[in-house]
């Protein structure tokens, strides 16, 4: 199982400010390892924020993107005691789901 996201969100009126660290190799498939031989290709593909059950944001990523990446965005509507849980899919098929409630 992956490692968990450490997600974090800072309100500000109705605009929640977040980041969000995924735990992942994100591999390019094109490093080798110590005997020579190709590393395979192992990165997120798919990355879904969810605020109460709603989709806010949705982004299609490759192997392009460095290891253990950040993601920030802006959530304008959100309020205290909103649930946002953040969701992403690599290209093995693993998923990792994780969520926190918004504070004031």
């Amino acid at each position: 199982m992956a490692n968990p996201m450490k997600i974090r969100a800072k309100l500000e009126g109705d605009v929640a400010e977040v980041r969000v660290l995924m735990a992942h190799p994100m591999e390019t498939g094109q490093r080798k390892d110590a005997n020579g031989q190709v590393i395979p290709m192992h990165f997120i593909k798919d990355i879904r924020a969810e605020l109460n059950g709603k989709p806010v944001f949705e982004a299609a990523i490759s192997q392009a993107v460095s290891r253990n990446p950040v993601f920030a965005f802006k959530i304008k509507g959100a309020k205290a005691g909103d649930k946002l849980s953040i969701t992403w899919v690599d290209n093995r098929g693993d998923t990792r789901t994780d969520s926190i409630e918004l504070g004031s």
